[in-house]
């Protein structure tokens, strides 16, 4: 079958499962601005969400979904550069080296992919672990009640030095998810057949203000709390 045994279409996977998640970060990056929402004008419309959510058939189907998804995508990335690696051989560093015009972004977004990976599983662990998770098995595996999510995010992020440090951390997060995205966006519209002179251009574009959006609203949040961390530290 061509999708799995040709480079164009593996590609093609890789770009269809790649916006995916670029559209599940866009809401999922709109849900976290009800967090500063809610704490600057006392609503609860974070929570309102966790629980339409929470641990219902439907939010749980469309985990799986999204975990398959990033599977799917990291291990087609993975294979993908061992292909083209093998594929050049010992001229890859001499190939490489009169790429002038080739973005930093797109000679390593293997790197960023594995960043990004990696914080991926933090994320879980501090969020999806303590809520869905919880919620699913009865267990508090945190000192917050797993349907209060936003108490659960906001200490996280205002714990004295230890928010300090996650906040920071999930900057470096953030920043390496703007780079991936950035290229990642253009080109996955450039597998789907907008690659003319025409477009090539304009999608790249669209690729950054995707990038831009995406991780500007989870930035907000880190940035309003590391805020409110640094606020109740002084005082």
């Amino acid at each position: 079958m061509w999708l799995k045994d040709s480079s164009i279409g593996r590609k093609f996977i890789m770009s269809i499962t790649g916006l995916c998640l670029v559209l599940f970060l866009l809401f999922h990056g709109s849900m976290n601005i009800c967090l500063v929402v809610d704490d600057l004008f006392g609503t609860a419309g974070y929570n309102w969400i966790c629980a339409m959510l929470g641990a219902n058939w439907y939010a749980v189907a469309a985990s799986l979904v999204l975990a398959l998804g990033v599977l799917i995508h990291f291990g087609y990335a993975i294979y993908l550069t061992i292909q083209n690696r093998a594929a050049r051989g010992n001229d890859r560093y001499a190939i490489e080296a009169r790429q002038e015009g080739v973005q930093w972004a797109s000679k390593n977004m293997l790197v960023l992919g594995i960043i990004v990976i990696g914080f991926l599983v933090l994320h879980l662990y501090n969020m999806w672990y303590k809520m869905q998770f919880a919620e699913l098995t009865g267990l508090h595996v945190s000192a917050f009640d797993p349907q209060d999510g936003s108490a659960i995010v906001k200490g996280l992020f205002t714990d004295g030095w230890c928010g300090i440090v996650y906040c920071l951390l999930y900057m470096v997060w953030l920043a390496a998810l703007w780079f991936h995205l950035s290229h990642g966006v253009w080109s996955a519209l450039q597998t789907l057949g907008w690659s003319n002179l025409i477009w090539l251009k304009r999608i790249k574009v669209i690729g950054v203000i995707f990038a831009t959006l995406a991780v500007g609203l989870f930035m907000v949040v880190v940035v309003y709390f590391l805020g409110v961390n640094i606020g109740m530290m002084i005082n």
